[in-house]
């Protein structure tokens, strides 16, 4: 048991290394090519796309919603939870005009030809 111990505790070790060298591979390739458009690096695609997400200020969303039952659904600024609340009509979108900031993240896609 030890053993399996001890590799496991070696592998999550390896993995938080490749992680870290990952991430920092990934903001050098995203600075070098910051727009979107598809480029030929050797014998790989390299493509950088951007995703807006909102995220929510507590106070100016706890302000807009009119319901206090809604904000106990949430108890904090969730995302995930609003965009739910949103495809099931609990909320209207208007509601949610001004409580949130866009923050635009930039998706590396790296593919061999």
């Amino acid at each position: 048991m030890e053993q399996l111990v001890s590799r496991f505790f070696q592998l999550k070790e390896l993995q938080r290394e490749v992680e870290t060298e990952l991430e920092q591979l990934r903001k050098q390739i995203i600075e070098f090519f910051p727009d979107s458009d598809v480029r030929e690096v050797g014998e790989y695609r390299v493509s950088v796309t951007y995703q807006e997400r909102r995220e929510y200020d507590g106070d100016r969303l706890f302000q807009a919603l009119p319901d206090p039952a809604v904000w106990k659904l949430l108890s904090k600024p969730d995302p995930a939870k609003i965009s739910g609340l949103l495809k099931l009509r609990v909320i209207p979108e208007q509601v949610l005009v001004g409580t949130y900031d866009l923050r635009r993240t930039p998706i590396l896609r790296v593919q061999k030809r």
